[in-house]
């Protein structure tokens, strides 16, 4: 049977309606998506470690007593009452320690999805660290909030904590980028000329940005431009690019109402065919698993 004329229309501005609004932190931090299943206290005495979950992301509050942070990639610190720490990667290889008596934090296990926006995740350091002064203003009201969800059993508990854990995590990056400490991709926001970039790159994501382009939008020589674009963002101009285009799809095929050749186009490839190659490289399958448009192929019309 043949689909009426009005569904084969293509609407690629309708499509991205929404994706690529507001300022270009929101816009990558909509993009993030995380699951988190366990909130909970625990105490350390003095020089005992704590023992954190591999291949889990955390967050971690102290409050109560200090603790002694080694690895991650950065000099020893020394963590005290109300510091915040967010550990965005697998923590094997980072020892946290009481000293100077015991010393009680509280514990936010999570993990990202796959479909999150990789280019961010990527360039995450191993480590966070936010101080009791300039976190304390929303975390203890948060975190008592989160504690009373862990412990209550009713329905849609889980779906709390989750949904909780993913407003601490979003706060915790806004806070350090606002802090001026951000290194990777957050780094680059604070990067006029790069940032410009970005907004282009984010703001039509169905054009394809040649790196010339690009340069003279951040008012850089091309070399220059290509140099400080990946050692801030991690990847390379074309490369972040094609990411950013390929998880907005993802986005949009997880509407019920999205075909996948309209989907290609609205974020800038010239055939399902190519869209659909490009998206099975970067997500490891093909865009029709990620479709959640119902299949119509053998369908009846009643």
């Amino acid at each position: 049977m043949t689909n009426p004329l009005e569904n084969l229309i293509i609407h690629p501005e309708m499509q991205l309606e929404g994706l690529a609004k507001g300022d270009l932190l929101s816009q990558v931090l909509a993009q993030i998506r995380l699951t988190g299943d366990r909130v909970y206290s625990t105490a350390l005495v003095e020089a005992q470690c704590l023992e954190l979950d591999e291949k889990s992301a955390h967050i971690g509050v102290l409050q109560q007593g200090r603790l002694l942070l080694e690895g991650a990639g950065q000099p020893t610190t020394m963590l005290e009452q109300g510091d915040i720490i967010l550990l965005p990667h697998d923590p094997t290889g980072i020892t946290i320690t009481a000293v100077d008596g015991p010393a009680t934090l509280v514990i936010c296990r999570f993990w990202f999805d796959a479909s999150s926006f990789q280019a961010m995740l990527f360039a995450l350091p191993r480590l966070i660290l936010l101080r009791h002064a300039d976190a304390a203003p929303w975390s203890e009201g948060i975190l008592h909030f989160m504690l009373l969800e862990a412990h209550d059993t009713q329905p849609g508990g889980a779906l709390m904590i989750s949904r909780l854990i993913d407003l601490v995590v979003i706060r915790i990056l806004r806070t350090w980028v606002h802090q001026g400490a951000a290194s990777g991709w957050l780094g680059g926001l604070s990067d006029a000329r790069i940032a410009r970039a970005l907004r282009a790159i984010h703001a039509t994501p169905g054009q394809q940005w040649r790196i010339d382009a690009l340069a003279e939008l951040a008012g850089m020589s091309r070399s220059n431009f290509c140099e400080r674009f990946s050692s801030l963002i991690g990847r390379s101009p074309l490369r972040y690019q094609n990411e950013w285009r390929l998880t907005l799809a993802k986005t949009l095929l997880s509407q019920h109402d999205s075909r996948i050749g309209e989907v290609g186009f609205a974020v800038g490839y010239e055939s399902e065919a190519a869209f659909s190659r490009a998206y099975k490289a970067f997500f490891g399958r093909s865009p029709r698993e990620d479709n959640a448009r119902p299949n119509q192929a053998g369908r009846v019309d009643q």
